[in-house]
């Protein structure tokens, strides 16, 4: 009898092409695993669950009590109850390492796309209505030469400090739970607390993963620190930005512009406050979405999967005490 394994929204699917005929494989996307038939039907005989954003509770884990592994397609696994998964001897594993230079080309490019007014002016010339030089009042702001604070100096935070100081002789400040002497030593980053980098940067790009501690991390006292003419940029997660806080700044002009590539639920509705804004860069977590980098992760995501259920340690365990058990 093949063994059972759950493709869960696995978007480049030729991954799992490193599956042999000993498994039979289960594909679902865009379904709710909470009341679709089939998924809940699959997960009582499921072994390896492979995939994006499938919150893995204790609910979930009742449903499959066969299952040894759960293989995140992607860097952060807050999607996973790690504890609950060690108690019942389910591997959990991430993709680290593949989409830090991509996923800073995307946030390096909303920010330059924020603070040039890039889809703003698309639109006015798109739209017909260039028809003479530009005013003062359509004119963007330099990034050259600015400070960019980073919250959040891992490794993609590091990857746009890197782009920002040799591509634009920028300034760089970060603030993170522990110091990046790496990150100082190579692109003059100096880290300091979170209340200077608000007050003094004219870019603020919050980079950190999302744990209880940087859940709302920037609210509305951060927002009120940050100078009127800087630009905010989020290419962490959702929850790390009490959202109604932003849409205040924003009206009240507190800030200067945003661009956002998170949000708290996704996709956005058509009528969420955040798109009424034209001086709001949305863009639809796009951070890994190129074909090179989102293969390489489903890849390692189904090489981690093996591993796991041919008993073997998956090279990116995050639970090692599982092993224990």
């Amino acid at each position: 009898m093949k063994r059972k394994i759950i493709a869960y929204n696995l978007v480049l699917t030729d991954a799992l092409e490193q599956l042999d005929d000993s498994f039979e494989v289960e594909i679902f996307d865009g379904i709710n695993p909470k009341t679709d038939h089939a998924f809940l039907h699959a997960l009582k005989d499921a072994e390896g669950i492979v995939g994006l954003a499938l919150p893995v509770d204790k609910e979930l884990l009742e449903k499959a009590p066969k299952l040894k592994i759960v293989s995140n397609n992607s860097t952060g696994y807050n999607n996973l109850s790690i504890e609950e998964m060690t108690q019942r001897g389910v591997m959990g594993t991430n993709t680290p390492g593949v989409l830090e230079d991509t996923t800073a080309d995307a946030i390096f490019g909303i920010l330059l796309a924020a603070a040039r007014r890039i889809p703003e002016l698309d639109h006015f010339v798109k739209s017909g209505n260039w028809k003479q030089h530009l005013t003062t009042a359509q004119y963007a702001v330099d990034v050259h030469h600015k400070t960019l604070g980073i919250i959040g100096m891992g490794k993609i935070g590091s990857a746009i400090a890197k782009r920002a100081h040799f591509g634009f002789d920028m300034n760089i400040l970060y603030y993170n739970r522990t110091r990046n002497i790496e990150a100082e030593g190579k692109y003059n980053a100096t880290y300091c607390d979170l209340e200077p980098l608000l007050k003094q940067s004219d870019f603020v790009c919050l980079m950190t993963p999302l744990t209880s501690e940087t859940e709302n991390l920037m609210g509305e006292q951060e927002f009120k620190l940050m100078k009127k003419s800087a630009i905010f940029v989020n290419g962490s997660r959702g929850k790390t930005v009490d959202e109604e806080a932003l849409i205040a700044a924003l009206n009240q002009k507190e800030i200067h512009a945003a661009a956002l590539d998170v949000y708290r639920s996704e996709p956005l509705s058509p009528d969420h406050p955040l798109l009424q804004f034209p001086n709001v860069v949305t863009t639809p977590h796009i951070g890994s979405s190129t074909f090179e980098t989102e293969l390489k992760m489903a890849n390692l995501a189904v090489e981690n999967l093996l591993s796991g259920l041919l008993g073997q340690r998956p090279k990116n365990l995050i639970n090692p005490d599982v092993l224990n058990r």
